[in-house]
């Protein structure tokens, strides 16, 4: 697993990377996330168990319903995995 640095910069240069490459700059669409989270965790997405599961953590992280997770939605992320990882 990658190490991941929660610096608050650290965390909008990520989240900047992966926002906007085919939609809106402030925000990320599932592919976007997905390549986010590649990026993070190679193979993460490789023959899942559940193929629904990447839709699933959108729906859960879209608070406002817009089909987008914006940074503060991404935040809500990065807190649980930090939660769960003690890290």
């Amino acid at each position: 697993m990658s190490r991941i640095d929660t610096s608050p910069a650290a965390l909008r240069k990520l989240f900047d990377k992966h926002a906007g490459v085919s939609g809106k700059k402030d925000s990320m669409n599932k592919g976007e996330l997905k390549a986010l989270l590649n990026e993070l965790l190679p193979g993460l997405f490789e023959n899942p168990k559940n193929p629904e599961a990447l839709d699933k953590l959108m729906k859960a992280l879209d608070q406002n319903h817009d089909s987008e997770v914006d940074f503060d939605e991404f935040m809500v992320l990065v807190t649980a995995v930090v939660q769960a990882t003690g890290r």
